[in-house]
């Protein structure tokens, strides 16, 4: 059974371009729209594999139709494929819910190797901008929590927050189990609880949660999530 998507993206002649380089490899676009209400209403009836939605729209944005997509229950996996490279974008977008961060000028054989990796379950983000959410993760917390404001880990359990902070350190399931003594199942079940209590989908985006926040181990100082490289840095739009 062939991949099929649908495309957000306020660009006609990208849509339109996009649409015929997809569809020449095998992938059936379902529809491609310039406005993200009608998109999300697409998403609904025809529930393709993956939403591929452009980040900067003018009558609403990529962030706001990652937020109604949560609001809705909407499930399906959503891929930001935009020309910004800037680190505040790519955070914000993982934080929303986004599985994958691709560049525009990606090349067209990347571009579908990312797609059947997030129809995998992976989470891909464009190669020139791992280093930069490691940087993110490496860097001071982005947000300073006021002591009057309810901490997000308030409803984990000391064992996931024990977890979570080795996540944010980029220790693997199997590296976790071993420095806590348990099983790689019990892992990943804790790591499900934590991603549903933290309302996120990805290790990525809990990882980025815990550094924000501040909660962070003093080992490792580098990402290791389940990210797939993908392509290169591009400049912003």
């Amino acid at each position: 059974m062939s991949m099929r998507v649908i495309i957000i993206d306020d660009h006609a002649l990208f849509r339109v371009g996009l649409q015929g380089l997809l569809q020449q490899r095998g992938i059936e676009v379902v529809a491609a729209v310039a406005d993200g209400h009608e998109g999300l209403e697409l998403a609904d009836q025809m529930q393709p594999n993956i939403i591929l939605l452009d980040l900067r729209m003018p009558e609403i944005g990529g962030l706001q139709v990652l937020q109604l997509a949560k609001q809705r229950g909407i499930k399906i996996p959503i891929v930001m494929l935009t020309t910004s490279n800037e680190e505040q974008d790519l955070v914000d977008s993982l934080r929303n819910g986004a599985q994958g961060y691709l560049l525009k000028d990606m090349e067209p054989d990347e571009l579908v190797s990312a797609l059947r990796d997030i129809e995998r379950g992976k989470n891909v983000i464009a190669q020139g901008l791992t280093d930069v959410l490691a940087r993110v993760v490496q860097g001071e917390p982005a947000i300073e929590e006021s002591a009057n404001t309810e901490s997000p880990f308030s409803e984990l359990t000391p064992r996931e927050l024990e977890i979570l902070c080795l996540l944010a350190d980029g220790q693997s399931n199997k590296i976790i189990a071993r420095n806590l003594g348990i099983s790689d199942g019990t892992v990943k079940l804790h790591v499900k609880a934590i991603l549903r209590k933290l309302n996120v989908h990805s290790r990525v985006e809990a990882a980025v949660i815990a550094v924000e926040q501040g909660l962070r181990q003093s080992g490792n100082n580098h990402l290791a999530t389940e990210t797939h490289a993908a392509a290169k840095p591009a400049s912003r739009k």
